[in-house]
């Protein structure tokens, strides 16, 4: 079964092209791994939020996946540099 990751960020005007940027980062390793189905980075209309998503094969896929871009190296920490929490919705295909 098929599942996803859609994941809006909120960063800082002044960190705004930057975190465009990390978050490109993080999508490139996405799609590297096994099960990987798209990574893809997107900015809201406003301008606002930068939304990254991520589909993958199956739960397995995912979670492998999610254990090895957590351990590359890549700036994906929340911190100052975003305006507000990050809000996280994982899906599943029916």
């Amino acid at each position: 079964m098929k599942v996803a990751m859609v994941a809006s960020h909120y960063p800082l005007p002044s960190h705004r092209e930057e975190f465009v940027a990390r978050v490109h980062q993080v999508a490139d390793a996405f799609r590297r791994t096994p099960g990987c189905l798209t990574a893809d980075c997107w900015l809201s209309a406003d301008g606002d939020a930068v939304v990254s998503t991520v589909h993958w094969e199956s739960e397995a896929a995912r979670d492998a996946s999610l254990a090895t871009v957590m351990t590359a190296g890549l700036d994906i920490g929340y911190d100052e540099r975003e305006s507000r929490p990050r809000e996280i919705l994982h899906l599943v295909a029916r």
